[in-house]
């Protein structure tokens, strides 16, 4: 369930940031979409942003023919879709043009949960929430959720809709966690916990690294994200450090010991978290999708999670004050 709703979201959830429309054709997108229903997932993320609209538009094809009631779809607004002042952020009138927008590329008349994807701080917070309020009574959206807010974020949101009464209270959240990034656990997660707010969380596999096919001292292998064009290998050349790289090859003892993969491992990891509603995984293979669904259900006995704290030790990441900032680092994590 996601959080105290009662939508029912699949454990492990598809996305398609950095691959739909980016780095991935449409004839490999739609096979890892079938690979995903095929595997049990109903819950597929995209944002309007990615790849400038046309991660959703990919998404909607691939979706195409599938019953509409037998997913779950998500998709966000906020960062900016254009070079228009009001191309971005979460006035009514962004919101509004980004929502029927991502409607039409997904070709669909509603989205399962519409997210904010980041917080807004020149926008007021009573524009927001009416605007995502008047979308879910017109019957575009039927959840509403935030994407890498604060605790103190969450908690004004929360108290402003109070006050205003409003249809649909916040009831996701979409931060990035994983065993190495786990900042959300000293406030957001307790606050969501007590608010039945579900956690959605994204980059499970810290953008692959903690699959293991990344070594110390080795070249990127082909066809992985931190070979390709674009911009993933930007981005995940933040985490590509030795010390982080040296510490993620100890866990793959622990990996055989479970009879799982690394990949499997680290999702499992996430999902055993408490308030972790799903996990979203990216692919840019039908394979990669099948593997890394057969985490959901699987259930880590407390002597690994323990041994899991002890092989990572203090590379871990609690700092609450990095919440939000998706593109902060701890200094050893970085191969520069």
């Amino acid at each position: 369930m996601l959080g105290r709703s009662g939508l029912s979201v699949s454990e492990v959830i598809y996305g398609n940031w950095l691959t739909h429309g980016e780095t991935v054709d449409r004839a490999a997108a739609t096979a890892c979409v079938a690979a995903a229903l095929d595997a049990g997932i109903t819950t597929f993320d995209t944002a309007d942003v990615y790849a400038m609209g046309e991660a959703e538009a990919v998404l909607g094809a691939a979706l195409r023919g599938t019953r509409r009631e037998s997913v779950e779809i998500a998709t966000k607004v906020c960062l900016p879709t254009g070079d228009g002042p009001n191309d971005r952020g979460l006035s009514r009138k962004h919101v509004f043009e980004s929502c029927h927008a991502s409607l039409r590329r997904l070709g669909t008349d509603y989205v399962d949960l519409y997210q904010a994807h980041r917080f807004d701080p020149r926008t007021p917070l009573e524009e927001t929430l009416v605007a995502f309020d008047d979308l879910v009574r017109q019957g575009k959206v039927r959840y509403v959720g935030v994407s890498e807010w604060t605790a103190a974020q969450i908690e004004q949101a929360l108290t402003v809709a109070g006050e205003l009464g409003l249809t649909r209270r916040i009831v996701a959240n979409q931060p990035q966690y994983n065993m190495l990034w786990r900042v959300i656990e000293p406030d957001v997660l307790p606050l969501c916990r007590a608010e039945g707010i579900g956690q959605i969380v994204f980059q499970p596999l810290a953008q692959g690294v903690l699959t293991g096919k990344y070594r110390p001292g080795a070249a990127p292998p082909a066809g992985s994200r931190a070979a390709a064009a674009g911009r993933a290998p930007r981005f995940i050349g933040r985490v590509l450090g030795d010390a982080v790289l040296d510490r993620v090859q100890r866990l793959r003892p622990l990996a055989d010991e479970a009879g799982l993969t690394m990949a499997q491992l680290a999702i499992a990891w996430t999902l055993a978290t408490d308030g972790v509603s799903g996990a979203i995984i990216g692919a840019t293979r039908a394979a990669q999708v099948t593997e890394n669904a057969t985490a959901a259900g699987v259930r880590l006995s407390p002597d690994l999670l323990a041994a899991i704290d002890q092989t990572l030790g203090d590379l871990v990441d609690r700092d609450p004050a990095k919440t939000a900032d998706m593109f902060a680092v701890k200094p050893e994590w970085s191969a520069a």
